[in-house]
C-alpha cells in the first residue's frame, strides 16, 4: 500500500506549494519570534524570570507604551492643533480638571492600597483595564476636545498613578538572590523607557491615520496588561509581617518614613524638589518652545529635541544607578550630588539662556532626577523595616507624584520668559537643596549604630 501511494505523493502539486508557504511562513515569523526571545532572556536574566520579576519589568513596558500613546492623543488634541493662546488655556483647563483634583486624591491611593495588600494584582489590572477603557470613551472626543475629554483624562491620570505606587510596593517581593532593589528598580525602569521610546513614533504614525488610533492602540496594549498583571506570581498578594507606614506620625504603632532616621526624609526632600522640576520643565518649556522654538527648528521639533534629551539623560542615569552598585557610594553623598549638580544646571540655564542650555539642562534634569530615585530607593530598602518596607515605598510615591503636580501647575502658571522661568527652576532646586543636602551629608558622614542594619551602597 505504500508503494501503491508514494506515485500520488510524488505527483501532487501542492506538496512543493505547501513546503515553499512552510518556508516561507518561518521566515516571516523568525523576526518576530527572535525578537521575542531576544526581550525575554534580557528580562529574565540573572534569576529574575524565576523570582518573577521578568514578568514586572515586561509589564511596565506595557504600561510605559501605553501611557505615552495616550499622551500623543491628548498633547495633538489639545495642545498641536490650536493657536498659542487657546492652547494655553486648554492645557489650563487641562490641569484644572486633572491635575489639581489629583492633588487631592493622591494622599488616598497610599491608604487605600494600603488596605487591599492581598490584592495587588487586581490593582494594577484594574488599572489597566481602567485606562484601555477610558482611551475607548476618550477616542471620539479626542478629535473636538470637548469638555468630556477631561474627566476621562483624570481617570487615565489616577489609574496611571495608582499603577506606579502599587508597582513600587510590589518590586520588593519579586527580588531575586543577591539582588538589590535599586538594580531591580533600573530593570524596570529602563524598559519603561525603551517602551516609551518605541511607542513614541508609532503613537505618531497612528496620529497620521486619525485622531482617535492612538488612544486605539493604547487600548490594546492596556488589555494585554491586563492580562500580564492577573498572571503575575501569586507571591505579589502575600502581605505576612507587613505594616502600613505614614510619612510624618510618630510613635512605636505607628511607624513613619520619619521615625527610621534623616536620610530618607531628606532624600524624599530632595527628590520631591527635582519631580517638581520636571513637572515645571514639561509645562513651562511646552509652550515656551512653541512661541519661541529653537533657532531653525519648528516647535514640534524643539519639542522634541528637549523631550530626547530628557529621556536620554534618563536612562543614562539609571545605567549610571547600576555601575555605581561596585564602587562604594552612600546614596545619601549621591543625592546630595544630583540635587547640587541640576541646581547649578539650573542657575547656569538662566544666566546664559539659550536653546543649547535648555537642551542641556533637560539631559542634567533626567539624569539626576533618576540616580536619586534610586538612591532614595537605596535608603527605604535600608532604612525602613522590612514589615512597613513596601508601604513606604507606596507613600513616598504619592509624595513625588504629588510634588509633580506642584511644578506643573507653577508651569502652566508663569509668564513665557525663558530667563524668569530658568530662575525659577533654580530657586525650586536651591530650596530643595538647601533642606536637604546638609542632613544627608551629615547623615552620610554617622557611623552605624551599633546592632543596627549596616550601610549597603547606593545599589
Amino acid at each position: 500500500m505504500a508503494a501503491a501511494r508514494s506515485p500520488v505523493r510524488s505527483h501532487d502539486p501542492a506538496g512543493p506549494l505547501r513546503r515553499a508557504g512552510r518556508k516561507v511562513g518561518r521566515a516571516l515569523h523568525l523576526p518576530f519570534t527572535g525578537t521575542a526571545k531576544g526581550i525575554r532572556k534580557a528580562t529574565h536574566a540573572h534569576g529574575a524570570g524565576e523570582s518573577g520579576l521578568g514578568k514586572l519589568i515586561e509589564l511596565h513596558a506595557v504600561n510605559g507604551a501605553g501611557d505615552v500613546m495616550i499622551t500623543v492623543a491628548l498633547a495633538s488634541t489639545v495642545f498641536f492643533s490650536v493657536p498659542t493662546d487657546e492652547a494655553r488655556g486648554r492645557v489650563a483647563l487641562y490641569l484644572a480638571v486633572t491635575m489639581a483634583p489629583f492633588t487631592l486624591l493622591a494622599p488616598v491611593i497610599g491608604p487605600l492600597l494600603d488596605r487591599i495588600p492581598h490584592g495587588r494584582r487586581a490593582a494594577m489590572a484594574g488599572a489597566m483595564l481602567t485606562r484601555a477603557v477610558l482611551a475607548i470613551m476618550m477616542s471620539g472626543a479626542v478629535a473636538t476636545g470637548g469638555l468630556e475629554l477631561y474627566p476621562a483624562a483624570l481617570g487615565v491620570l489616577v489609574a496611571s498613578k495608582a499603577y506606579g505606587v502599587v508597582r513600587s510596593a510590589v518590586v520588593p517581593r519579586l527580588l531575586p538572590p543577591n539582588f538589590s532593589l535599586v538594580k531591580a528598580n533600573s530593570r524596570v525602569t529602563l524598559a519603561g523607557l525603551l517602551a516609551t521610546g518605541i511607542a513614541a513614533p508609532i503613537g505618531a504614525g497612528l496620529q497620521m491615520i486619525g485622531p482617535g488610533w492612538p488612544l486605539y492602540g493604547a487600548c490594546a496594549l492596556f488589555l494585554l496588561g491586563t492580562f500580564w498583571a492577573l498572571r503575575m506570581p501569586h507571591k505579589v498578594d502575600s502581605a505576612k509581617g507587613e505594616r502600613r507606614a505614614h510619612l510624618l506620625t510618630h510613635g512605636e504603632k505607628k511607624p513613619s518614613l520619619r521615625t527610621v532616621g534623616p536620610s530618607v526624609l531628606h532624600g524624599l526632600e530632595a527628590n520631591a524638589a527635582q519631580r517638581m522640576l520636571s513637572g515645571f520643565l514639561i509645562f513651562f518649556l511646552a509652550f515656551l518652545l512653541r512661541e519661541h522654538p529653537l533657532p531653525g527648528q519648528s516647535a514640534a521639533v524643539s519639542l522634541g529635541i528637549v523631550g530626547v534629551a530628557a529621556g536620554a539623560g534618563n536612562a543614562c542615569g539609571t545605567a549610571v544607578g547600576s555601575l555605581l552598585r561596585d564602587r562604594g557610594h552612600g546614596p545619601e553623598v549621591i543625592i546630595a550630588t544630583m540635587i547640587s549638580v541640576v541646581c547649578g544646571t539650573a542657575v547656569l540655564a538662566a544666566i546664559f539662556f539659550g536653546g543649547l542650555m535648555v537642551a542641556v539642562l533637560g539631559a542634567v534634569a533626567g539624569l539626576t532626577q533618576a540616580l536619586s530615585k534610586l538612591s532614595l530607593d537605596a535608603l527605604i530598602q535600608r532604612d525602613v523595616p522590612e514589615q512597613v518596607r513596601t508601604s513606604a515605598f507606596a507613600r513616598s510615591e504619592t509624595a513625588l507624584q504629588m510634588a509633580w503636580v506642584v511644578g506643573g501647575g507653577i508651569g502652566i502658571a508663569l509668564p513665557l520668559n525663558g530667563t524668569l522661568g530658568m530662575s525659577v527652576a533654580a530657586a525650586i532646586l536651591g530650596l530643595g537643596a538647601f533642606l536637604s543636602v546638609r542632613g544627608l551629608l551629615s547623615a552620610a558622614r554617622r557611623p552605624t549604630p551599633k546592632g543596627g542594619r549596616p550601610k549597603t551602597k547606593a545599589a
